[in-house]
């Protein structure tokens, strides 16, 4: 007996020494994932305080010598910042919003019903996803130009709201079928409508995936470029993307300047990142064990 009660005390050491430096390998991991990840958030900082226009430099720490916020004065002096921040937030958000509407009734529809075409639907978009951004251009610029949406907003937001749906139909499809049925034949049986059921019980039990789906739209238009250089030639219209390109001169790169603009681009994507990550984790993970 005490032999035996020797072995278990030992394997279960041995199991807690292996568990423990699993947990050191992972924690390692992540810390190493992170400051990868972080590192050249943290070099633009850099760039943008250091005083003229310099990039590169053997200096590594975070706050240069003679650190100025002069870069971050003269974006708003020098350019139309504000106006490109305004172009993007209201192409951004309208696109936000009209994807996430479709995308919630199209993926309840493919959830819910089953009708000729099913599958196939749910395979097109899927393929869709495998197109490279590049060959899109010419089929997304064809269709703006013979709506006659060439550099306007609208034309921003056809672009962006088709790219981005597909994949915001299959987030939701799958997050819809975790949902039970019984709850809307509940809500059907007290009177309530298809519609009634899907807005007051099916939506406020989406609240994860929707949030997933906002986030994606948000972040595909916020930060495109391409289709941008296509539709849009007024500089007036000009999103944050092209015009931060501006500061790009063949013979002289405002680099200061360009690393400003680029770290209080990144300031929206994350606050609304860190309001919606309470969702994010139960939204992904719910919405992909069933399908």
């Amino acid at each position: 007996m005490a032999e035996d009660r020797e072995r278990v005390v030992l394997a279960l050491a041995a199991h807690r020494r292996r568990r423990t430096a699993q947990a050191v390998l992972i924690h390692a991991a992540l810390i190493a994932a992170c400051l990868i990840c972080i590192y050249p958030l943290l070099r633009m900082i850099s760039v943008s305080l250091r005083p003229g226009d310099r990039l590169i430099s053997t200096d590594l720490s975070l706050i240069p010598a003679g650190a100025t916020a002069a870069s971050y004065l003269n974006v708003f002096k020098q350019t139309n910042f504000l106006l490109w921040l305004w172009n993007s937030l209201v192409i951004t958000c309208v696109t936000s919003f009209i994807g996430v509407s479709l995308a919630a009734t199209g993926g309840y529809a493919f959830s819910r019903f089953k009708f000729p075409g099913h599958k196939l639907g749910l395979t097109l978009l899927l393929g869709t996803q495998m197109i490279p951004a590049g060959m899109l251009l010419l089929p997304l610029f064809l269709m703006i130009m013979r709506l006659g949406l060439i550099n306007t907003y609208l034309g921003m937001i056809v672009a962006y709201s088709v790219t981005s749906l597909p994949f915001s139909i299959w987030i939701l499809k799958g997050y819809y079928d975790t949902i039970p049925r019984s709850l809307e034949e509940a809500a059907l049986v007290d009177g309530t409508s298809r519609f009634g059921a899907f807005y007051r019980i099916v939506l406020p039990l989406s609240t994860p995936a929707l949030s997933i789906a906002f986030l994606f739209n948000f972040t595909q238009a916020w930060n495109e470029y391409l289709v941008a250089r296509v539709v849009l030639c007024d500089a007036q219209r000009y999103t944050w993307t092209l015009g931060l390109f501006e500061l790009q001169g063949q013979y002289l790169t405002q680099w200061g300047m360009f690393a400003a603009g680029s770290f209080m681009v990144t300031v929206p994507v994350l606050l609304i990142f860190l309001y919606s990550s309470k969702w994010l984790i139960s939204g992904l993970t719910l919405g992909g064990v069933k399908g």
